[in-house]
């Protein structure tokens, strides 16, 4: 029986992809510094493959039309938002994802963040780079303490409710707001209270989001979001960029509507908005939610697990179409 032909895009870890090779026949793509730097060449050599692992490029009908004998393309990641799944659907493309091995990495970064934002370690950092040794007695000068503070949680799933235990530990209240209200004993395991979307905006010290993008989730959190919440409260981003209008918040943060964001996602990645980065009350990262050594190898596996269970037992993990 002839092996399925699998691409394999973004430069995995090759020693996490064993299990992969000796189901399937493995060809490693290009690796350009963008990962749709290679999208061209992608467009011309996807006919001959069965199978795509496929980290962030652009998968549109352009490619998903040249794929003449593509049955599944997993992600490297727990997005799929640079994926067209209606039309893979469409067409008989099966779509999956690896949620297992974002959810600890992206929870940890969530919680770094809020820690970063509090303790202002961006504005100290960048101080000293600048030659100032700051007087911590002056009262402008200080951070702020998190026990006791309310952690807002915009999305519950498992990065959310993990973020939601560091919270805990810390001291923090916690209250979220979800699609559907998560099970009593999700609840109880994390003392969180379920509210509304007004009441989460407006009680959190430090809201942080963990939603997927889709056009209901571009832009949740504008201009009137913003005003509504507390001028003391931090805004933590570790999902999409497109889930924040960037140019509300630059604003925002200009006039001291809040006190500051942090975030491992941009609106326009990876152009850096030359306002955002000039503000000593935000911190950035350049979306390493997953960019841990661990992280990465069990992305691989967990992607390459998606690609063997379809083709040898029928049935693709982490469906999402």
């Amino acid at each position: 029986m002839n092996k399925a032909k699998v691409l394999v895009l973004g430069g995995l870890r090759e020693e996490a992809l064993d299990d992969l090779k000796q189901n399937c026949e493995v060809t490693m793509g290009p690796v350009g510094h963008r990962m749709d730097d290679d999208y061209e060449w992608v467009v011309d050599h996807i006919a001959g493959y069965d199978g795509l692992i496929a980290p962030k490029m652009t998968i549109d009908k352009k490619i998903l039309d040249n794929a003449k004998n593509l049955k599944i393309i997993s992600t490297y990641g727990v997005g799929f938002d640079h994926i067209d799944v209606d039309y893979a659907k469409q067409k008989g493309i099966v779509v999956s994802n690896c949620p297992k091995s974002v959810t600890r990495p992206t929870a940890e970064l969530a919680l770094a963040m809020i820690l970063a934002c509090a303790r202002r370690l961006h504005f100290y950092d960048h101080s000293l780079r600048e030659g100032a040794f700051l007087d911590v007695n002056e009262y402008d000068n200080q951070g702020f303490s998190i026990e006791g503070k309310t952690l807002g949680i915009l999305g519950m799933g498992r990065i959310g409710q993990l973020v939601a235990q560091f919270g805990q530990m810390l001291g923090m209240n916690i209250i979220y707001h979800n699609r559907h209200q998560v099970a009593t004993e999700i609840e109880d395991k994390v003392n969180a209270k379920y509210v509304d979307f007004d009441t989460l905006i407006k009680e959190s010290d430090f809201l942080t989001i963990h939603l997927p993008a889709t056009d209901e989730t571009e832009h949740i959190i504008d201009s009137d979001v913003l005003k509504k919440m507390k001028s003391t409260a931090f805004l933590i981003n570790v999902a999409r960029g497109s889930l924040v209008d960037q140019m509300a918040l630059v604003k925002a943060l200009k006039t001291a509507e809040i006190a500051g964001a942090g975030l491992d996602v941009l609106e326009n990645e990876p152009h850096i908005d030359e306002e955002l980065a000039a503000l000593d009350n935000v911190i950035m990262t350049p979306h390493v939610g997953s960019a841990t050594h661990v992280a990465r190898q069990n992305l691989t596996k967990e992607a390459s697990e998606n690609i063997i269970s379809f083709f040898v037992n029928g049935k693709a993990l982490n469906q999402v179409d």
